[in-house]
């Protein structure tokens, strides 16, 4: 039988996928599951979003479209960046891809070469390691442990990228731990980047739309404006639209990145969908009422599950400010047992707590941090409280 490439053996499930099946599965069984495992925001975007969909749908064209994406779209994402402080940006710095996902998978392929190396902070979003994999990057890793509330210091940046790194991924807020950095975290990180000059940088910003307590989404070109010729703003409309199932991803940068990008996607996917095209477009464009209140909703959210935190011995969890995840450090758990079986891990813990409470939540090590689990807190209150409730009680049980 003929073989698989062998690229393939690089190629890993999603683990957060892994244990939201798993909790569907207990589901389908009958079990009372309460998942805090995947991040979706719950919501679903404005009726004017739907409107410009059926309105697309009812005039649709038949066509291919622009390999880049539709100038609507580019001109909405203009002004979206604009909003943002990231002005200066034209069509021609800018791509889209079947979201950013697809576009960061697709900014590996043009920039790193089998052997290269892209660095990145842990705890990371597990598809980093997965796409370094696959293209056969080399990683190197800057711990940034709960003790630092997961951010990455200027002396840590200078050390790796003193190792000279093709490629510097950037996270903010951060998926798995909703941590922001401040302006003058970032200004501090900015000026250790431009020492620095033969390393591209993405800036993965794809909650920038939701932060809390006022602290605001700050970029490092608006730090360091001559970072822009090789700094790559990746953005997408799934959280903060409540669309992760439209598959709209935006990235802005030197015109021969977005060129780049704009030629994979003329062999990969060819265009984003028309009716996709005008649904982002207005989701963009339109009342920001939807996001701006779940936003609201999501900091109220973040307070209910650190004051349950809180009430756990032990139980260590910096203060996220964005995005809808809690990231503590619940190695206080490893060595004790629950109904009898010996927790020793943090995949021990998510197991034992998913079978004894019927709580979802993904292992720290799926993201890197073994000492720690994600929770993503965007179901409806009382399931929240519920889940909550479990949590403490499977702690209160430890022996």
């Amino acid at each position: 039988m003929p073989q698989l490439a062998s690229r393939m053996g690089h190629a890993k499930p999603s683990a957060i996928m892994a244990v939201a099946e798993k909790a569907k599965a207990l589901k389908a069984q009958g079990r009372d599951i309460i998942s805090f495992s995947i991040g979706v925001p719950n919501f679903l975007p404005g009726e004017h979003v739907y409107a410009a969909a059926r309105d697309a749908l009812a005039k649709d064209s038949g066509q291919y479209g622009s390999n880049r994406g539709a100038d609507a779209l580019l001109d909405a994402f203009i002004a979206h960046m604009d909003r943002l402080g990231l002005t200066g940006y034209t069509r021609k710095n800018c791509a889209t891809g079947i979201g950013a996902k697809h576009i960061l998978y697709n900014l590996a392929e043009a920039l790193l070469d089998p052997g290269d190396t892209i660095a990145f902070a842990t705890p990371y979003w597990t598809t980093y390691v997965d796409i370094a994999d696959i293209v056969g990057a080399k990683t190197l890793l800057l711990p940034a442990p709960a003790s630092q509330n997961y951010k990455i210091t200027p002396a840590q940046l200078d050390g790796a990228l003193a190792q000279k790194p093709k490629l510097y991924l950037f996270n903010n807020p951060s998926n798995p731990t909703g941590m922001v950095y401040t302006k003058d975290e970032i200004a501090a990180l900015a000026d250790v980047f431009a020492k620095y000059p033969d390393t591209w940088i993405i800036s993965d910003d794809i909650y920038n739309t939701l932060t809390f307590d006022g602290i605001g989404y700050h970029n490092i070109v608006n730090a360091r404006p001559e970072l822009r010729d090789r700094m790559i703003f990746v953005d997408s409309l799934s959280k903060t639209y409540g669309m992760p199932g439209w598959r709209v991803g935006l990235l802005a940068g030197p015109e021969v990145i977005a060129q780049a990008i704009t030629t994979l996607n003329s062999n990969h996917i060819t265009n984003l969908p028309e009716i996709v095209t005008a649904a982002a477009v207005a989701a963009l464009s339109g009342p920001q009422d939807v996001p701006q209140q779940k936003c609201k909703e999501f900091e109220a959210k973040r307070d209910i599950v650190l004051d349950a935190l809180a009430q756990i011995p032990g139980v260590h969890c910096p203060r996220p400010q964005g995005a809808f995840y809690v990231f503590p450090d619940i190695s206080c758990a490893f060595g004790k047992s629950h109904g009898g079986k010996t927790i020793a891990n943090d995949v021990d813990f998510c197991s034992a707590l998913l079978e004894a409470e019927g709580v979802a939540c993904v292992p720290g090590s799926a993201f890197g941090e073994p000492s720690a689990l994600r929770i993503s807190y965007t179901c409806p209150d009382v399931q929240l409280k519920e889940g909550l409730r479990r949590i403490q009680a499977f702690f209160a049980a430890l022996t």
